[in-house]
């Protein structure tokens, strides 16, 4: 005959309910990286486990050899205790578990947060949270067991259980700040290495961060169009701010003169120029002594005053000719777009001469000067662009060498494609827009409206608000940028969204 099977006892069963529980919450504690969230749920489940009015849990700070606390249950503030203060203070220094029967009837017990708080404490457990080597990282305390009745050795046991759970996931959730704050402390110093670099532009990455960020968060409230299912956690938009921040890394790798070029010629460029110019002059004037002497010799010392006044004048024209010209060729060195008709005279200037020292006749204007002074539009010959354009790929590849967490891993494809096209246009790789990722897209937007908009650039001024929507509307119209990203952008007014958000 098979034996019959025994029901098992009402505690039996409620024990293997709490210890399934603590199973449970294990696996809810291991997936969770967020302190803030995680705290809370340990407290949750150790209040549910111990069947207690409420619990504290603090973590041991071995530097400042205190513990603390932001969710102790009653609380609102912060706790920090001394190692050895306090019940939870000696059990994080013994690591023995204390358990209190009647609070005030143990001298251990201070009673000022019952009397701050109006709260009555009657009992009291507290154990230690022990890490995989066995070493104590925090403690969990409860209070008052429900019932009116004293918290046993199968309270301590859970609560010692939960306690060791809760210390490997609390150790990895700080690892995993430390993570982020060793993110966030690189891309702090990488921005300003960037800035450092190209100081003109200071202050562009956190600006292009701000609305790029604020333009994903925008899509949260887009119900319509090929956007409208597109949402982005929190992780993705750390990974999206990552790429703004660093989307101009690469300028560490072009050439300070070509990065900070505010002019067409370069200022020791500009200086030889003006040097030939006091030359030239120095030269007019010599020729004009000549020819008083040549003519004192020809015509005597009688002519000498009509000499002056026609030589005067003579020379008062030369002069007033060269400077006219060196004022034409400063403003040709402006990065204004060139006038139609001002290259035909560049290259007719370039015939000027002078004589040196030597009596050698010399170029006015040298060609590389008319090539620079030609440029139609901004201070970038073709060659100084690519060079400029390159820092996207030294961008890359910078960011490619960085072991990016699974999270973040697409942070230097975005940065990547924030300057190409839709069209297929753009830079460094012309790519087909299929291939453009959102993010990237968002970016160059918010990219190409910053440095319209920025005043601290000084080889162009900058351009009104509604001017730069202007532009980057024409662009979108053009199939350049994405025109219902644009849409999005003008319509949640990003710009001033971003704003609001940098602090005072």
């Amino acid at each position: 005959m098979l034996p019959q099977s025994v029901p098992a006892s009402p505690n039996l069963s409620r024990r293997l309910a709490k210890l399934t529980s603590i199973l449970d919450v294990a696996k809810a504690m291991s997936a969770e990286r967020d302190l803030d969230l995680l705290l809370p749920l340990i407290l949750y489940e150790a209040s549910k486990v111990v069947e207690s009015d409420r619990c504290s849990l603090f973590i041991l700070d071995r530097e400042r050899e205190e513990l603390w606390s932001k969710v102790a249950q009653g609380s609102k503030n912060e706790i920090r205790l001394p190692m050895g203060s306090g019940i939870a203070g000696q059990v994080a220094q013994t690591g023995a578990v204390i358990n209190i029967p009647d609070a005030y009837a143990d001298a251990r017990f201070n009673s000022s947060f019952d009397i701050s708080s109006g709260y009555r404490t009657h009992t009291i457990l507290c154990v230690p949270m022990r890490d995989a080597n066995g070493d104590v990282t925090g403690v969990i305390q409860a209070l008052n067991k429900r019932g009116g009745i004293v918290f046993d050795a199968e309270d301590e046991e859970l609560l010692l259980a939960l306690g060791a759970q809760a210390a490997g996931a609390i150790e990895n959730a700080l690892l995993h700040e430390e993570i982020n704050r060793l993110f966030e402390g690189f891309v702090s110093a990488s921005v300003v290495a960037i800035e450092a670099r190209d100081p003109t532009t200071a202050g562009h990455s956190g600006r292009v961060a701000d609305l790029t960020v604020s333009l994903a968060q925008a899509l949260e409230h887009h119900t319509t169009g090929p956007y409208a299912q597109v949402r982005f956690s929190p992780v993705e938009l750390q990974e999206l701010r990552y790429a703004s921040l660093l989307h101009d890394f690469g300028k560490v790798g072009v050439r300070e003169n070509v990065l900070v070029k505010a002019e067409k010629l370069y200022p020791h460029e500009l200086d030889s120029l003006r040097a030939r110019f006091q030359l030239a002059r120095k030269d007019l004037q010599l020729q004009s002594s000549r020819r008083r002497l040549a003519s004192v010799e020809a015509r005597g010392l009688n002519a000498l005053p009509a000499i002056h006044q026609e030589e005067d004048a003579r020379l008062a024209t030369e002069l007033a000719q060269l400077d006219e010209v060196m004022g034409f060729l400063l403003t040709c060195n402006k990065p204004t777009v060139l006038a139609q008709g001002n290259f035909e005279r560049l290259l007719e200037l370039g015939k000027l001469t002078f004589t040196d020292a030597h009596d050698h006749g010399q170029p006015l204007l040298l060609p590389t000067e008319i090539q620079s002074l030609s440029i139609t539009r901004g201070t970038l010959s073709p060659e100084e662009r690519r060079e400029i354009e390159s820092h996207v790929d030294h961008t890359y590849r910078f960011l490619s060498q960085i072991p990016w967490t699974r999270a973040l891993r697409r942070v230097p494809e975005i940065a990547y494609a924030h300057h190409e096209k839709l069209d297929g246009t753009g830079y460094p790789r012309a790519i087909p827009d299929t291939t453009i990722p959102v993010q990237s897209r968002m970016m160059s937007i918010c990219d190409i409206y910053d440095a319209l908009t920025a005043s601290d650039r000084p080889y162009k001024k900058a351009v009104p608000h509604t001017l730069a929507l202007d532009i980057l509307k024409k662009e979108a119209g053009s199939g350049q940028l994405d025109a219902e990203l644009f849409t999005i952008f003008v319509g949640a007014e990003i710009p001033r969204r971003a704003l609001k958000k940098r602090p005072a």
